[in-house]
C-alpha cells in the first residue's frame, strides 16, 4: 500500500505530505537528522538496534514540503522486545528517529508522521511499538514508560524516556529483558552506496 497523506489548509496547495521514504531520500534524510539532532545522535542505545539493518518493510516515512524537499522523517524497525513467559522473542517495532527540520516545527509535521507510522504498523499487524523519547509528547499517541518496565534497552537509557504503545491490548504482557535487533540486515553494497 502506498500511503500519500496531503495536509490541507482550507483554499490553499497542501502544507505537506507524508509518503513513503525512497531511495532517492538518504541524503536529505540524513542532513535532516543531523540538523535536527546533532552530532551526538549516532551514539544513542536507539542506535545499536538500527545499525547495520533497514527498517520495517513498509514503514519508512518522510514529510514533503510543497517544493516536494524532505522536511520531516520517522522509520520503525523490527526488533525482539525480550523473551515472552514461554521463552520465545517478542517481535516489536522500535521507532526512531522522529525528526522535523527546525524551521518547520510546530506545524503538525512529526503528528502526521506519527499518525501514519502508527496506522501503518497496525495495518500490518505488528503487536506494538517502543521509543526512548520525552514522555509529554508521546503520551497523546498512547505511548507510557509502564509497558516497558521489565524490558531493557542495549547501552545507556532513561527509563522514564522509554516508552511502549501496545497496537494489539496485551502484547507485551510478560516480556521481559533486553531489546534485540531483529530486522534486515544492510546489505554491504547497500551500505556503501547509503555512506
Amino acid at each position: 500500500m502506498a500511503l500519500v497523506l496531503d495536509v490541507f489548509r482550507a483554499n490553499q496547495a497542501p502544507l505537506f505530505s507524508i509518503e513513503p521514504e525512497n531511495s532517492g531520500d538518504v541524503v536529505a534524510r540524513e542532513r535532516l537528522l543531523d540538523k535536527a539532532m546533532g552530532p551526538e545522535r549516532h551514539r544513542k542505545s536507539s542506535e545499536k538496534l538500527r545499525r547495520g539493518r533497514v527498517p520495517s518493510q513498509g514503514l519508512a516515512f518522510v514529510a514533503r514540503g510543497r517544493d516536494g524537499r524532505v522536511i520531516g522523517t520517522v522509520r520503525l524497525w523490527d526488533i525482539h522486545a525480550g523473551i515472552t513467559p514461554a521463552g520465545q522473542p517478542l517481535n516489536a517495532l522500535l521507532l526512531g528517529p522522529l525528526a522535523v527540520a527546525p524551521e518547520f516545527e510546530g506545524k503538525g509535521i512529526g503528528a502526521a508522521l506519527m499518525r501514519a507510522s502508527i496506522t501503518e504498523a497496525r495495518r500490518l499487524g505488528h503487536g506494538a511499538i517502543l521509543l526512548v523519547g520525552d514522555a509529554p509528547y508521546y503520551e497523546r499517541f498512547g505511548f507510557f514508560a509502564d509497558k516497558t518496565a521489565t524490558l531493557m534497552m542495549p547501552g545507556p537509557f532513561a527509563r522514564d524516556r522509554f516508552l511502549a504503545l501496545e497496537l494489539e491490548d496485551s502484547w507485551l504482557n510478560g516480556a521481559a529483558g533486553m531489546l534485540v535487533a531483529a530486522g534486515r540486515k544492510l546489505s554491504t553494497a547497500s551500505s556503501r552506496k547509503a555512506a
